[in-house]
């Protein structure tokens, strides 16, 4: 584990585990978490035999609170910046939610011209654009998203415990199998992050119209969602991202919710290390 500084001063906080010779997975963590988000996913490939490397956001864990910057260019570039670091190369990049727009970012701008990328998993990812647009008219409205700046700003604490005891890991349906564990590390990993940084960061995951990113990723993609995801509705999603990815496969599981990575790591790791194998 340690830090890198980007070209605009920026710590970035990482964790590098595994053999520095075996194929690096990089994952991507969704908002407003933090790299310990990908604990199930680092412990299972890093048994497998892969080098796992994971950073925290800018805001975001224990990456620097700094007060600019929290924008889709500037969270590739501190991907960038961290994989250069390291000079990781035929790596598999991994993201979720917003983390899916990060590696859809860094995959077409940088991961790409320099070659260092081999695969993508998109999980549960907000490409191509969550805001409703003329383009994407199935999209949501921007009261949605101006809902839950206006959440964040009265309560953070509150509304952290809301979204993740509430619709992020589906334990509002009927039946559902709640953890506390889950509810308060979910909670933990938000309150370390900065509330400005996360603030700014829906404009980020809601507003950035990521078509072209998707188009330029030729790498083979592995598209993964659940179709009860109450964060990021699959049909604007996944779906789509099918459609424009040159080279897709699309898995959707029957109702399985957004933080699927975490209540049914058993499902999805085993379908990403076969993808990744293949």
């Amino acid at each position: 584990m340690g830090y890198v500084t980007t070209k605009d001063g920026v710590d970035i906080f990482f964790k590098d585990w595994g053999p520095k010779d075996a194929q690096p997975i990089v994952f991507h963590h969704g908002w407003p978490l933090s790299s310990d988000d990908w604990d199930a996913q680092m412990l299972y490939f890093l048994q497998h035999g892969f080098r796992v490397v994971a950073s925290d956001r800018r805001g975001h864990g224990r990456s620097a609170q700094v007060s600019e910057g929290h924008d889709m260019d500037h969270y590739a570039a501190d991907v960038s910046a961290v994989v250069e670091h390291l000079d990781l190369k035929n790596a598999v990049h991994i993201g979720h939610s917003t983390g899916g727009g990060q590696v859809a970012r860094y995959v077409a701008k940088f991961g790409l011209p320099q070659g260092r990328v081999a695969k993508a998993v998109l999980v549960a990812a907000v490409p191509p654009i969550m805001l409703k647009t003329e383009a994407y008219p199935g999209g949501l409205p921007v009261e949605v998203f101006d809902g839950l700046r206006a959440a964040l700003a009265a309560n953070r604490a509150q509304f952290y415990i809301d979204v993740a005891a509430g619709p992020f890991y589906g334990f509002n349906r009927d039946g559902a199998k709640v953890s506390q564990g889950v509810i308060d590390n979910w909670w933990r990993q938000g309150m370390v992050g900065s509330a400005k940084a996360h603030y700014e960061g829906i404009k980020a995951f809601s507003e950035t119209d990521q078509t072209e990113d998707l188009k330029a990723m030729t790498v083979p993609t592995l598209v993964l969602q659940g179709d009860d995801d109450q964060i990021v509705p699959h049909k604007n999603a996944s779906a789509l991202q099918a459609e424009l990815l040159p080279n897709p496969t699309l898995k959707v599981y029957p109702g399985f919710p957004h933080g699927m990575l975490t209540t049914h790591a058993d499902v999805v790791n085993p379908d990403i290390l076969a993808f990744i194998k293949a």
